[in-house]
């Protein structure tokens, strides 16, 4: 089977244990994730073939960072190193009931952020692959990680592999002297599925649902769509948050020709840690997409996916298709299994 292959920035991540604020901490856990990087671990987990692509400086930490995500099955063998920059961290706070999970990012300058476009070859990359997916947080962090973007879309369209993004519109990311509003609707014109809400759609390409529309979302999806041909299909999750440890998520979904779909509700509570609940949300539907046969069966595996990694320490959901399956099948009262 071919690969799906994700490309961007990974960070080392750093988190007090069990719910202390970062000025309690006298030790930190250290783990590694970013965004396009867990869709390619959950999607290893789930057992399809799937591959990232980064740069990192070229040092012990950035081959611990490849060495953890070797270890859950993921292809890193395009890894590029570099001799200048370094790895970027952030510091993750996790929350609990009434107060907030906080996170402090310290990613400028990064290896990634300095990376040379040349340093990849996407005709070798993409040759045995069927998927390529990236998100709005690698085209934000430079030009030259745009740019590495762009040209990944570019031989993507030619080789006819399908192409995801989740736009992740992070305003304060854009620092490089390009506004996402410019840079953001080239690359999103070369893409087969979209994760964006009605928020980053406004955000990013002025797209707005009409004022009178009963369903929002379907309505700024087909807007969209509109604009950019090229999209068959727009998901997302819409999360009733109740508190930083109760969450309430469903998924949407609007596919060309089709029309709008959307999941029931998961109660989940309590939440262990909701990052990469998105990653593992673009991860399931583009397990669903490959191995279900329908749009409607792939939405109800993603967010039974994403549901699950809020669950699950660390950004990446380490939980296998007959584990998501499972939930979608209605089993959702965590009963022990023998």
């Amino acid at each position: 089977m071919k690969q799906i292959v994700t490309f961007g920035e990974i960070m080392m991540r750093l988190s007090p244990p069990l719910n202390y604020r970062l000025e309690q901490a006298s030790a930190l856990e250290v783990t590694y994730g970013g965004g396009d990087a867990n869709v390619a671990a959950s999607l290893a987990c789930l057992g399809l073939p799937a591959a990232h692509v980064t740069c990192f400086p070229d040092h012990q930490l950035g081959r611990a960072a490849v060495q953890q995500f070797r270890r859950l099955g993921v292809d890193m063998r395009h890894t590029v190193f570099s001799a200048g920059g370094r790895l970027g961290l952030y510091f993750l706070e996790v929350g609990s009931a009434l107060r907030a999970s906080t996170i402090v990012y310290d990613r400028f300058d990064s290896a990634f952020a300095k990376l040379d476009p040349a340093a990849f070859d996407w005709e070798e990359i993409l040759k045995d692959a069927q998927w390529f997916h990236w998100t709005g947080i690698t085209a934000a962090v430079s030009a030259s990680a745009a740019q590495a973007c762009r040209d990944a879309i570019k031989v993507a369209r030619r080789l006819g592999i399908t192409v995801s993004a989740d736009v992740n519109y992070r305003r304060n990311l854009w620092q490089y002297g390009q506004r996402a509003q410019d840079v953001m609707p080239e690359l999103v014109e070369g893409c087969d599925v979209v994760v964006c809400s009605e928020g980053d759609a406004d955000d990013l390409f002025g797209i707005k649902a009409d004022e009178g529309a009963a369903n929002k979302f379907a309505s700024m999806a087909e807007k969209l769509m509109q604009r950019f041909p090229q999209i068959k299909q727009v998901i997302a999750t819409k999360r009733k948050t109740q508190s930083a440890s109760h969450e309430r998520i469903k998924g949407m979904l609007v596919e060309a020709g089709h029309g709008y779909q959307e999941t029931q509700y998961y109660d989940i509570t309590p939440v262990v840690d909701r990052i990469g609940g998105g990653d593992a949300f673009i991860a399931g539907f583009v397990y669903g997409a490959l191995q279900l046969g329908s749009a409607e069966a792939a939405l109800a595996f993603a967010t039974a996916a994403s549901a699950l990694k809020h669950t699950i320490h660390g950004d990446v959901n380490l939980a296998t298709a007959a584990e998501v399956a499972h939930i979608v099948a209605g089993n959702t009262t965590g009963r022990l299994l023998r």
